[in-house]
């Protein structure tokens, strides 16, 4: 094994591993606030908002995260410089990359699943609080917001967990689209010294990591916020 290019590649490993890190926070922080207005739309919307959000949910879980990427990225993107003036606007430099298209493609797309998982964590609520909380005058939006949302939180915090670990995995399709993630870095360090084990192992090693630490955080969550049943 040799390992003597990390000396030669490190800042281009800090970056690319900035990069994954910036992409699974941003997709899932927006991601998961998209998620609760679908889950939402889906327990308590009208007839036509729940068919919306069904077959939002039921688009992207149902086809593959990588021809949503390409298809954002490869047909958006190219509409995009026809539009009169963009190139010109404040956006264009934001707009033209590609770890834009990434990020708008993982964040709809993790939505689509989180929202499943907080739709069944909204109907598992007892009735019982939420009845508790009507009978103590509290409005739907106060009822919502310090009781029925809060408490689907905590039944959903494994299933939470394990989407952001499986959000974390998908990060390497960003490298299809130009962004210089890690795993797009250990591909150029492979081409420019032909070592293919030792860049893929720093890649799996950090994957690891990063993935300990989310299930570590999110222990930690469940222990001082236990689940009543």
């Amino acid at each position: 094994m040799n390992f003597t290019w990390i000396s030669s590649y490190w800042p281009l490993l800090l970056s690319g591993a900035w990069q994954t890190v910036f992409l699974l926070v941003i997709s899932v922080v927006f991601g998961f606030v998209i998620a609760i207005g679908l889950a939402f739309a889906q327990v308590s919307g009208g007839r036509l908002t729940r068919l919306l959000a069904r077959s939002y949910c039921t688009f992207f879980r149902g086809t593959p995260l990588l021809i949503q990427l390409w298809l954002l990225y490869y047909g958006v993107g190219s509409l995009l410089p026809m539009v009169p003036g963009i190139r010109q606007s404040l956006f264009w430099p934001v707009l033209r990359e590609g770890f834009f298209f990434a990020a708008v493609s993982f964040t709809l797309n993790y939505a689509a699943y989180e929202a499943e998982v907080l739709r069944g964590a909204l109907l598992a609520v007892p009735k019982g609080e939420l009845e508790a909380g009507r009978a103590f005058g509290l409005s739907p939006w106060m009822l919502t917001r310090r009781i029925w949302l809060p408490r689907a939180i905590r039944i959903a915090l494994p299933t939470i967990a394990g989407e952001i670990v499986m959000q974390l995995k998908a990060t390497p399709l960003a490298f299809t689209v130009t962004v210089m993630d890690l795993y797009a870095v250990a591909n150029k360090v492979r081409q420019d010294t032909l070592l293919v084990y030792e860049p893929l192992l720093v890649v799996t090693f950090f994957y690891l990591a990063l993935t300990a630490v989310i299930a570590h955080v999110f222990r930690g969550l469940e222990a001082q916020v236990p689940v009543r049943r």
